[in-house]
């Protein structure tokens, strides 16, 4: 027989298990494209052929870069290198984690002592 605290853990590993499955394997079969945000965005504008608009009338044309593009998870990709986006996805699984964990944690209701 099982405890409740066997039982639990079990389920929480599980559930790690699953959700770095999902973030680490599916990632790869994301669609590159772009998604409704930007294809709407992009509407109205020429593209050259690296997909940046160079001329039309968008709203595209007045975006600028984001100030964190330069950070190390942009793009959905470690580094902004081709091919990570398996790790990211699971580097984003284990930050989330621990955060929640974390103000679960801190946030919990004590019983008086």
């Amino acid at each position: 027989m099982t405890t409740p605290t066997r039982s639990r853990t079990r389920f929480f590993a599980g559930f790690l298990l699953v959700a770095l499955l999902i973030a680490g394997g599916l990632s790869y079969f994301a669609s590159p494209d772009p998604d409704g945000l930007d294809s709407v965005t992009l509407s109205g504008c020429t593209l050259d052929d690296a997909g940046e608009p160079v001329g039309g009338t968008c709203i595209a044309q007045n975006a600028e870069e984001h100030r964190l593009s330069g950070s190390p998870l942009a793009d959905y990709a470690i580094g902004g290198s081709e091919g990570s986006v398996g790790a990211a996805g699971i580097v984003g699984v284990v930050v989330t984690l621990v955060v929640a964990g974390g103000l679960f944690w801190v946030l919990r209701t004590r019983s008086p002592k």
